[in-house]
């Protein structure tokens, strides 16, 4: 089988969306099925040592945000187009924006199924997006353009349980299977914490509270800031460490200033994924998080994976992985109440190191190689309900498999 992703962002971008579909194509490819990733470039080349079967599409700037970049879309449907010439079962789209009516199109064009996954809390994304928009217009437009582009497809992945009961709230109709990406192997291999604690000038018995993920105003990381401030009022010792970037990045930094907690909150911008983040979780003591729009939370369960204590809100995604159990401290939205349940796991360390063993075997159960199977049989299954109607039939021939060259617009 073979199959075309598309999507508006991938790496060297980081966040959730380009870490699940390096993921799901990692371990498709082990359960047989094979990839192509349509996705932006970031550089007037592809980057040195690009990922086999990537390709590149020419992008601008997007306005108000110096990491993502917009597609071009003459570019794109070129790149579509030389893409015609290939043979593909089916196409899967990771994307709302302009991947989405690429993808729709060229499965159109080549009657085979279109699937998506929907990783974007479009509502809330749009709130922060376009601040002046009135939010109950912006929310009636986001569930409105939920539903035309999810009308459109032959199934909607959702990534948690509750995100499929928001798009049935929303009024979309069509399949949704809840298949969350999952952890890959080597996230469960042990970061080396003193290590990380020696490189960044980190006391070995200082207590350290991570939060990993973007910098942006949707992740409510004010909030926990705020919490912080309330920890500090009994653990002075404590600092926080924000691991990410993103355009909230510099307001952030001066309400720390503001709140007098700056020299104890480090801004410590990306880390390598192969073992810098490892080591990073491995680092510290609780991992924190408040966000209010995820999908699924993969950042939860890369701290779980390493046996890390969770303190956090449970929204969305997250709540669909923090259950009884799993190693985390359900918190309330007050920073007080918030913060005095990071103090409970700092003043406790027999009580941290029960919930850290919860926390490594609970994340086992998470393996991103039983989600792809789980996703590869959806296809199967699309497959088998479209082929009486002519679509693999009357697919092209399968020609050559080489990565079409990028158009340059």
């Amino acid at each position: 089988m073979r199959v075309l992703f598309v999507s508006d962002v991938y790496f060297p971008r980081v966040n959730g969306v380009s870490t699940s579909i390096r993921t799901v194509r990692a371990d498709l490819a082990a359960a047989g099925v094979d990839t192509r990733l349509v996705a932006p470039s970031y550089a007037a080349a592809a980057p040195p040592g690009d990922e086999a079967g990537v390709i590149r599409v020419p992008s601008g700037r997007v306005p108000r945000d110096p990491e993502d970049r917009r597609i071009k879309f003459g570019a794109l449907r070129r790149s579509m187009a030389l893409l015609e010439q290939q043979h593909f079962d089916l196409v899967h789209v990771h994307t709302p924006f302009v991947a989405h009516y690429a993808g729709v199109r060229f499965a159109r064009r080549r009657r085979i199924p279109v699937i998506a996954t929907y990783h974007t809390f479009f509502e809330e994304y749009l709130h922060h997006s376009v601040p002046l928009l009135p939010r109950p217009m912006g929310r009636a437009l986001a569930r409105r353009f939920t539903r035309a582009q999810c009308a459109q497809l032959a199934a909607v992945v959702a990534p948690s349980e509750p995100m499929r009961a928001l798009l049935r709230e929303y009024g979309v109709a069509a399949r949704i299977e809840v298949i969350p990406t999952g952890l890959p192997a080597d996230r469960y291999l042990p970061g080396d914490g003193a290590r990380f604690r020696q490189a960044f000038g980190i006391a070995a018995d200082r207590p350290l509270l991570l939060y990993v993920g973007r910098v942006a105003y949707e992740k409510n990381i004010e909030f926990l800031l705020q919490a912080f401030v309330a920890l500090r009022r009994t653990r002075a010792d404590a600092m926080l460490a924000i691991a990410g970037e993103g355009p909230a990045r510099g307001r952030l930094q001066a309400l720390a200033t503001q709140l007098g907690i700056a020299q104890d909150v480090h801004f410590i911008g990306y880390l390598d994924r192969e073992r810098g983040l490892a080591d990073c979780y491995a680092a510290a003591d609780v991992f924190v998080f408040a966000s209010r729009t995820e999908t699924q939370g993969l950042v939860l369960l890369e701290a779980l994976a390493q046996g890390r204590p969770v303190v956090s809100t449970a929204h969305l995604g997250t709540a669909s992985i923090l259950r009884a159990g799993c190693g985390a401290i359900v918190a309330p939205e007050k920073a007080d109440a918030f913060g005095q349940a990071i103090a409970d796991i700092l003043d406790d360390p027999a009580r941290a190191a029960q919930l850290s063993e919860q926390a490594r075997a609970y994340a086992r159960g998470w393996a991103s190689s039983h989600m792809a199977e789980r996703l590869a049989q959806l296809y199967r299954e699309l497959l088998d309900r479209h082929a009486p109607a002519g679509s693999v039939a009357a697919a092209p021939p399968a020609q050559s498999h080489a990565v079409a060259a990028d158009p340059r617009s």
